[in-house]
């Protein structure tokens, strides 16, 4: 019992070892805010693609239907929010890409086992 006392005694105390590493808040505290940008940042982008104005697969839909068949868009409010449907389109597009370049470096620096 006197172990786990001091055990959690030694905790609290003010004396640090220098081999551990430093503790700084600053950092924990912009990894929180880093997180939270990059989750809000892909919700805006999965919110715009497929659920912005009905989203983009409507879009598409309707699209194909005009290409391939001798139908005619009478009304164009399956057309509304393309603009926001197709930058988050092209944007999902450029972080899938970067992401893959950055998953094959780090493939190629990995040890082959």
């Amino acid at each position: 019992m006197k172990k786990l006392w001091d055990g959690l005694l030694s905790l609290f105390s003010d004396e640090e070892d220098p081999q551990e590493p430093f503790y700084d808040p600053v950092h924990l505290a912009a990894v929180c805010l880093l997180c939270l940008v990059a989750i809000g940042a892909l919700y805006w982008l999965l919110w715009t693609l497929l659920a912005f104005e009905g989203g983009i697969f409507p879009k598409i839909k309707a699209g194909l239907a005009v290409l391939l068949t001798s139908k005619t868009l009478k009304d164009f409010s399956y057309l509304e929010g393309w603009l926001g449907n197709a930058v988050a389109l092209i944007v999902c597009v450029l972080v899938l890409a970067a992401l893959y370049r950055i998953y094959q470096a780090g493939q190629k620096r990995a040890p082959q086992a």
